[in-house]
């Protein structure tokens, strides 16, 4: 977000693999008392580790309980056979706050106001995490890996201390400690006295305005711990250069690296072989004692290293997602003394800076208007991998290409995944804590001191190296409101160099420059809070110009499934009728605290709410028309001659808990209109309406033209009464972004009525339908007073008259329904049809899948939804979901919408 004159801001997340979304709650809380421990011991099972050279096994799990509680010393705590009678189990990667919520510690803090309740004396002291495991042959070295520790951590092995928290601190960086002498035959316990986090003060995750933080603060361990066994030489940092011919596209130059070092007292030489396909490269490496050498293989001396007709690597929608394999092996005297491997593509991203200084990315040789979301881990960072890669698939289905990470850069397998579906990720540091103390004045975080420069280098180093072998990652923000000073950003550039960092690397999110890198490229002008849907065609502040790297209209109402899962009764009746009031559920910020803004256009522009099942249709209806907008917008302005748009990042794509704002899709992977009106705006061959000129334009994504298209404007009444009727045919509009203009809509029609519809149709050769796009407009317009912007919206000062909505009257839908199941997976084909006999379309008609119980099915990913029809119109839609998620229930199909009563229909 932008500099402010008060903190006010944002908060976040990483993981533990503990189960899909119910998984939060458990039994009830006790009261403000720190929690009862269980009564017997709960050791973590002992991790079986493997012997072989070249292995790396995760700890399987901890035995976690609070320092205040334990007398006994850390040399006690740390061998083998120690009771921890009386503490309490956690995963691989848990929080401390995530281990008591699934031992059913405390209630489910994602409803009402229960994390309120959670005592946050008991985090603000070290909590001991320990682990056994055990090793059968001592004759090889054994080595622990460490990384996301939050904040920092005392490391002790079989009774003596292997680390200090001076020296393991940092939740990015990593540390790889040489256990062989302290490891036994049999079992071995590692222990971490973990220290209380405190963003403002270190290099670790927080939250901002994004939600309610966590007591814990995430202190804890997020990120595997990993045993790693090996012989006399170690293969570390193993990664591929790749360096793609553009535009042809014909051939790749591929450089191996890795480092070969010798972890014994005396000199040796290793075989360092390794395969990438079909093309093998071996070397003799002489190491001195305690010495290390960079080994690199290239085309100059591997030939085969020189590829023609590479498989290039694509986002998704512009072409395949194709990854080579790297297998290294290091051997001494003929036997295996490590392995190294690595997954990567072949791809060239580059993002100079346009003739008005705005970022413009490209992608193999062709340039592309970034359209992404802002992504939120889970707020106790468990991880889970099918929940992240249903979020990511999600992206996919809205039609867009990248995914912001502001800090709370989650675990590898988010970043294999993203690169298996083509979603380009944009990681970076946080803004608003430690990351920006030195350099954002008098916001939060504290300034730095001589012990956080070397934390960040390695924070850098550590992420470099994991990051840089993914496609899909294509930049790293070192800053985020604010761009680094000198000495920061070459702490940051020396570690990005040495780790052979591929991609561009950006100063800030916001309009900063820092001294070597030079101007960002980006702006983080807002909004954050609601503004008309004709604020995004505006070539300023927050409109569709340059590459706006955090925005939208802020508040997201979920559907009333959600609400009713999140909230009390007393708490949804005052959502709706006392805008004034603070929404826990909202944001910890004195900015975002409450829906006022909100309220106030939705009262303004629809009418008062008159029940909350009222209020919730009309702000989907809401949110379809202003995240449609936002992204309609970026999509016309991206080939501009004059001040094109570059990017745009929807804050945000999802929320890390259950919220009413910045958000596609919600906690449950729920959808309404903000997911909706997303997915329509970024069809790959789009017509939409400018709210700007009132032209009607086609956008075309796909790389190739669209020729022999014919387009349709229609304006009637609420009540379906047309008033004018345009068709344009034979329109040709190039590939790659471009747009074409069909038509402009008259500046005044006869007879429309203050509130009206438009409805366009897009066909193509053939006839078929390739797009409809359905608007209520009004001749009133939304105003707004620029010069009262702020950085976190502009001020409404007249809305849009979209009362007459409330006129329409009662249209029918007839909805029929089928599913087919094939290898786990159901799709169901629903046929909807306006049957009224009058003149009046359904407005925004939804459909959820829902099961025995009327509850919804998710994840689905529907062909399309809330859609429009006119009397004796119908569309057919499927919906894809997983059989499982049924739970042997019978598949129901819920219609309902803005002036159709709902009603469900079976869909066996």
């Amino acid at each position: 977000m932008s500099p402010r004159p008060a903190p006010a801001r944002r908060y976040a997340v990483t993981a533990l693999a503990l189960g899909l979304l119910g998984s939060l709650a458990g039994g009830a809380w006790a009261g403000a008392r720190p929690p009862s421990p269980p009564l017997g011991p709960a050791t973590a099972r002992t991790t079986r580790v493997a012997s072989a050279a070249g292995t790396e096994t995760p700890l399987a799990g901890y035995a976690v309980q609070s320092s205040a509680k334990v007398t006994d010393s850390p040399e006690a705590v740390s061998s083998p056979g120690y009771p921890a009678k009386g503490w309490y189990p956690a995963g691989p990667r848990s929080t401390v706050l995530a281990a008591l919520l699934a031992d059913g510690v405390y209630a489910d803090p994602f409803f009402s106001t229960n994390q309120q309740k959670i005592p946050r004396a008991d985090f603000q002291v070290p909590w001991w995490y320990r682990s056994d495991f055990s090793v059968e042959d001592t004759a090889r070295r054994t080595y622990l890996d460490l990384s996301g520790v939050i904040s920092a951590a005392d490391v002790y092995v079989n009774g003596h201390r292997a680390a200090t928290a001076a020296d393991v601190t940092g939740a990015y960086t990593r540390h790889e400690l040489d256990v062989t002498s302290l490891v036994r035959p049999g079992t071995n316990t590692v222990a971490l006295r973990v220290r209380p986090n405190d963003p403002n003060a270190d290099l670790t995750m927080g939250w901002i305005d994004w939600l309610q933080p966590p007591p814990d603060r995430n202190m804890g361990i997020v990120r595997d711990v990993l045993v790693r066994r090996g012989g006399p030489v170690a293969l570390r940092d193993a990664h591929v250069i790749t360096k793609l011919a553009v535009p042809s596209l014909a051939s790749a130059d591929l450089t191996v690296k890795a480092q070969a070092r010798n972890d014994t007292g005396t000199p040796v030489t290793a075989e360092v072989t390794g395969r990438i396909g079909a093309t093998a490269f071996t070397r003799r490496v002489p190491l001195a004692a305690h010495e290390t050498k960079t080994v690199a293989f290239s085309p100059a001396d591997t030939p085969g290293l020189h590829l023609t007709s590479p498989k290039v690597w694509w986002p998704a929608g512009m072409g395949g997602q194709p990854l080579y394999t790297l297998d290294l092996t290091a051997s001494v005297a003929g036997t295996t003394s490590d392995t190294a491997h690595a997954s990567f593509g072949i791809r060239d991203v580059r993002a100079p800076l346009d003739a008005d200084g705005a970022r413009q990315y490209r992608i193999n040789g062709r340039k592309l208007l970034i359209k992404g979301g802002g992504w939120s881990p889970d707020e106790f960072l468990r991880w889970d991998r099918g929940y992240a890669e249903d979020r990511l698939k999600y992206a996919v289905d809205l039609g867009l290409n990248t995914i912001r990470l502001e800090g709370h850069l989650e675990p590898d397998e988010f970043f294999d995944l993203a690169d298996r579906y083509g979603i380009l990720t944009l990681p970076g540091w946080e803004c608003c804590d430690k990351w920006e103390g030195q350099v954002n004045g008098s916001e939060t975080g504290d300034k730095w001191t001589e012990a956080d420069y070397p934390v960040a280098q390695a924070s850098m180093a550590a992420e470099a190296a994991r990051l840089r072998d993914h496609p899909s990652v294509i930049s790293f923000l070192i800053g985020s409101d604010f761009a680094p000073d000198a000495r920061i950003e070459k702490t940051y550039l020396d570690a990005l160099k040495a780790a052979d960092w591929p991609d561009p690397v950006v100063s800030a999110a916001s309009d900063n420059s820092s001294p070597r890198l030079g101007g960002s490229g980006m702006k983080m002008t807002g909004p954050y809070d609601w503004v008309p849907p004709g604020y995004w065609y505006a070539k300023r502040e927050g409109g569709a110009t340059g590459f706006n790297s955090e925005t939208s209209a802020g508040p997201s109402i979920p559907t009333l499934d959600t609400l009713h899962r999140m909230m009390t009764p007393a708490e949804l009746d005052t959502l709706w009728r006392n805008p004034d009031d603070r929404q826990y559920h909202r944001s910890p910020s004195p900015v975002f605290g409450t829906l006022k803004i909100y309220d106030a256009a939705l009262t303004g522009r629809y009418g008062a709410p008159k029940s909350l099942a009222d209020y919730v249709r009309k702000a989907q209806l809401a949110q379809y028309e202003n995240v449609r907008a936002q992204f309609e917008a970026y999509g016309r302005n991206a080939t501009d001659t004059s001040k094109p748009s570059t990017g745009v990042i929807h804050w945000m794509f999802n929320s890390g808990w259950t919220s009413l704002h910045w958000q596609l899709t919600d906690r449950y992977l729920d959808q309404g209109g903000a997911y909706f009106g997303a997915k329509k705006a970024n069809e790959p061959l789009h017509i939409q309406y400018s709210y700007d000129n009132r032209s009607v334009v086609v956008v075309n994504h796909h790389h190739t033209s669209a020729t022999g298209l014919t387009a349709r404007a229609t304006l009637f009444d609420p009540d379906g009464t047309q008033r004018y009727d345009r068709t344009v045919t034979g329109l040709t509009v190039p590939g790659d972004g471009a747009h074409g203009t069909a038509l402009t809509l008259p500046s005044s029609v006869s007879g429309l009525s203050s509130t009206y519809l438009l409805r366009l149709e897009l066909t193509g050769e053939d006839g078929r339908e390739v797009s409809r796009n359905v608007y209520w407009l009004s001749t009133r317009p939304d105003t707004l007073d620029w010069s009262g912007t702020t950085w976190y919206y502009t001020p409404t000062t007249g809305y849009a008259d979209l009362t007459g909505l409330a006129s329409m009257a009662q249209a029918p839908v007839s909805a029929t329904a089928a599913t087919r199941s094939s290898d786990g997976t159901s799709t169901t084909t629903v046929t909807l049809r306006n049957t009224g006999s009058g003149k009046t379309p359904a407005l925004l008609t939804d459909v959820h899948l829902v099961d025995a119980r009327g509850e919804p099915v998710l994840p689905v990913r529907w062909s399309d939804n809330e859609v429009s029809l006119w009397p004796g119109e119908s569309v057919t839609l499927t919906a894809t979901f997983r059989t499982a998620d049924l739970h042997g229930s019978a598949p129901g199909v819920r219609v309902a919408g803005w002036n159709t009563p709902e009603r469900t229909v079976p869909a066996a």
